[in-house]
């Protein structure tokens, strides 16, 4: 045992030894009850890597004394799942089967269609409890047959109190760390480049331990944690759920013009290793989106920004791109634009096809302009202010607005002018001379 990983060695065995994750195995949480009730119904365990998954697995199964089979969705196929399917029937139907049997699926998300549909019946008839574990959205990986048939339950990243708690144990329990002079000066480091992974913890502490002499004490501070790992991993999936969540927090932080916020987000994406096209792209989005009309300016920049990264790259592209963060993140919002032709479109999607006004089409033959077409059409630059009143909407939405504009101070001059010319009583819509 002595020669294991650590992360092994400390593998909790019991729910009194396993840290985090109390709003599910704390008392009176969901998972607890259901182990204590010894009636386990399948469930899909979502959360990021190191968080206890296949841990807690494993405890339910050893305290229900339950048969446990796993399966990894990166080598199994269906042939795979249909053998152990039937070796789980014939235990259920043996006289010495003291619990359902549990089948454990690492990384459940990997497993194609076909693959999930080969579990449908045996879950569907508790032939088996499925446990799945999985780091990406369910939602998106699982079929939606079989989330009907299992409760999705989210594990989170474990919090600085878990980490400390962790550091604790393994140092006390363990066999082979309980034996080592240790001093532990700070934990920082250690806490940051554990990223709330405990796997990833305990991992550090065997590359501390292995690399100290044994006469030697065992050190832990910043400074040594630092020296030995020599660059921090980031915990980034250019295509996975960090990569939805860290853009969303990013541009949520822009339009919430929170500039510190959005950079550190925009970092983030930068050290994880995000292509800096797409950060550049959500920019110009954002700066229509989000800025608008209230400063048409942004729209600008973040188009100097775009064009800026596809020719100079990083690590140089950094500075445009935190530029234009900022700029936008600083800047007044609106969203007039966006909700005008969001409003357009829906009122499109109901009333269909509306035909133009006879006086606004065009008419390039003699037919065309027999039949009406361009007919009492008045030239707005025959008028003075390069503006008259007629009608440009169809017949049935006329009146309609689409656009409202937003309470800021280039908008209001846009609505002021507005205002005037279509309801101004002093425009006397007579042609310019």
């Amino acid at each position: 045992m002595s020669n294991a990983p650590l992360a092994e060695r400390m593998r909790p065995r019991t729910l009194d030894d396993y840290i985090g994750q109390q709003h599910l195995v704390g008392e009176g949480a969901i998972l607890r009850r259901m182990i204590d009730s010894g009636n386990v119904s399948s469930f899909i365990l979502w959360g990021p890597p190191g968080v206890g998954k296949t841990t807690l697995a494993r405890i339910i199964a050893n305290s229900t004394k339950s048969s446990f089979h796993t399966l990894s969705a990166v080598t199994s196929g269906v042939k795979d799942v249909r053998e152990v399917l039937e070796r789980c029937r014939q235990e259920a139907m043996s006289m010495f089967s003291s619990g359902r049997p549990i089948l454990f699926i690492d990384e459940i998300h990997r497993f194609n269609k076909s693959q999930q549909d080969s579990l449908l019946g045996a879950v569907e008839d508790g032939t088996v409890t499925l446990i799945g574990a999985t780091t990406e959205n369910p939602s998106f990986e699982v079929i939606r047959p079989l989330l009907s048939r299992a409760q999705v339950y989210v594990l989170q990243s474990l919090g600085e109190e878990d980490l400390q708690h962790l550091l604790d144990s393994a140092l006390e329990k363990d066999e082979i760390l309980s034996k080592r002079n240790v001093k532990v000066e700070e934990t920082t480091a250690l806490f940051r480049y554990s990223g709330g992974d405990a796997r990833k913890l305990l991992n550090i502490l065997d590359l501390l331990e292995q690399s100290t002499g044994h006469g030697e004490t065992l050190l832990i501070n910043d400074r040594t944690v630092t020296e030995r790992l020599q660059q921090n991993p980031q915990a980034y999936d250019k295509n996975g759920e960090m990569h939805y969540d860290i853009i969303s927090a990013f541009i949520k932080s822009v339009r919430g013009s929170d500039p510190d916020a959005a950079l550190y987000w925009l970092a983030r994406m930068i050290t994880g290793g995000e292509d800096p096209v797409f950060i550049a792209r959500r920019l110009v989005i954002l700066a229509a989106e989000d800025i608008g009309l209230a400063n048409p300016n942004a729209l600008l920049l973040a188009n100097a920004t775009f064009d800026a990264i596809t020719k100079i790259g990083m690590p140089e592209g950094r500075i445009p791109l935190a530029e234009c963060t900022v700029y936008l993140a600083t800047s007044q919002k609106s969203n007039s634009a966006y909700m005008g032709i969001a409003a357009a479109l829906a009122e499109v999607e109901r009333s269909g096809n509306q035909p133009v006004p006879l006086h606004i089409r065009n008419a390039p033959t003699a037919l065309m302009k027999d039949l009406g077409y361009g007919t009492n059409y008045k030239y707005a630059h025959d008028y003075p202010g390069n503006f008259v009143r007629q009608q440009f909407l169809p017949d049935t939405l006329q009146g309609h607005r689409f656009w409202q504009p937003c309470n800021n101070q280039a908008e209001n001059i846009l609505a002021r002018r507005q205002y005037e010319r279509w309801y101004d009583t002093n425009n006397d819509n007579e042609p310019a001379q």
